[in-house]
């Protein structure tokens, strides 16, 4: 479950200088052309968050505003709409946890991906409702002939899934989950790479977190993978 764009919440620097705060009460603060305080003075810069791995990057004033009123596009919605999809195979996957697994680190894994992306799923709702996007049948996946996401299983897989039990299962469904998060990464990857899109603020800050949380999760299941027994 939050690659190169850059964010629309632009973190500035403070610019205001409190000179009161550095005089006695009752003692002038020097005149405006005195050396202390020069109105011409460049200012600090603003500054623009990069993504995930990338440099922030000083911009204008006017960029700055300009960025303050970007909206969405249509590689954002697609996004979004993919991602429910993607998202709700991951929580089918987790379902079948409940009778095939002993494993306890693989029991909490799987609930903490069926909490995070169960949110995550409402968040993206509401934020295609609250655009007048349309909604995703969350199930759409199982359709045939239905395109999946990077990373999906396909209904064969699904199935060898379903057919595995104890070690077996563990190590089918750690190896599924890391490509299906590493399947969530190239979506991410390729809304970045989209030309004017995660401009805005709040699925810049989702796609960020995805990436973030996923690679996490991929790292403690390779980890646990290395346990399982082949």
């Amino acid at each position: 479950m939050r690659c190169a764009r850059v964010a629309s919440n632009v973190a500035l620097v403070p610019v205001t200088v409190m000179f009161f705060a550095a005089f006695p009460s009752g003692q002038q603060r020097p005149p405006s052309d005195s050396p202390g305080l020069q109105p011409d003075a460049p200012r600090p810069p603003l500054v623009q968050p990069g993504a995930p791995g990338e440099p922030v990057r000083a911009i204008t004033a006017e960029k700055a505003t300009d960025l303050s009123r970007v909206e969405h596009t249509p590689a954002d919605v697609k996004f979004m709409q993919g991602m429910i999809g993607h998202h709700a195979q991951a929580i089918e996957m987790v379902a079948l946890l409940r009778t095939r697994t002993q494993r306890r680190d693989v029991q909490l894994l799987g609930q903490r991906i069926d909490l995070s992306q169960a949110d995550e799923i409402k968040m993206m709702q509401e934020w295609l409702r609250g655009r007048g996007q349309p909604l995703p049948d969350p199930h759409a996946h199982h359709a045939a002939g239905a395109t999946l996401m990077p990373g999906m299983l396909t209904a064969v897989e699904m199935g060898r899934l379903a057919e595995a039990n104890a070690a077996r299962f563990d190590r089918l469904f750690l190896e599924f989950m890391i490509k299906h998060h590493i399947g969530a990464l190239t979506m991410v990857d390729e809304l970045f790479a989209t030309a004017g899109a995660a401009q805005e603020s709040e699925i810049f800050a989702f796609a960020s977190d995805v990436v973030a949380d996923q690679r996490i999760e991929i790292d403690r299941m390779g980890a646990m993978l290395k346990e399982s027994p082949k």
